[in-house]
């Protein structure tokens, strides 16, 4: 159940009007990894993206992007079996700087700029406005998915209700 729930509300979202990289994309993916299996981790962010980019449209960095988010998931992992405040914060900083680093590498090399050392810093400049959106967001949105899943868990901790709505 929570994995089709983070599929959806993550293809929801990116329907939403929202400021340009304002995505919860990168959390679903760091929450993904520290409460579902590692397939499931993995296949959440492929999931919502693959079909929101089919409306939204394909381009030729999306094996970027998707790298981008599943590696997102691979740092999730480290959460598993210590959270904290600090550790989710940390992470979705460092999350949000490498889907930056790898997808506008991506852009640089699909000639979205010119294959110089210049077209790549100008490329990464021109990128910085994103970075900005995509942390806070990705901030944001880790702090309300942890925060959330934390306190509804420790409310049907035990009830029958736990069964359904904490596992993956």
């Amino acid at each position: 159940m929570l994995v089709f729930s983070l599929i959806i509300i993550g293809i929801l979202l990116r329907f939403a009007p929202h400021a340009p990289n304002f995505t919860p994309i990168a959390a679903i993916a760091l929450f993904g990894g520290a409460y579902l299996s590692k397939k499931h981790a993995l296949i959440v962010p492929l999931a919502l993206m693959i079909i929101s980019d089919l409306f939204i449209g394909m381009h030729n960095v999306v094996i970027f992007t998707w790298g981008g988010f599943l590696l997102t998931s691979i740092l999730g992992f480290s959460l598993k079996k210590h959270k904290s405040v600090y550790k989710i914060a940390g992470l979705s900083v460092v999350s949000a700087f490498l889907f930056y680093l790898i997808s506008n590498f991506g852009v640089w090399m699909m000639g979205w700029y010119p294959r110089n050392l210049k077209g790549l810093i100008d490329c990464y400049i021109m990128a910085l406005p994103f970075l900005r959106n995509f942390t806070a967001s990705t901030l944001i949105y880790s702090a309300v998915f942890f925060g959330s899943y934390e306190l509804v868990a420790r409310l049907v901790k035990n009830t029958k209700f736990s069964r359904v709505l904490l596992s993956d």
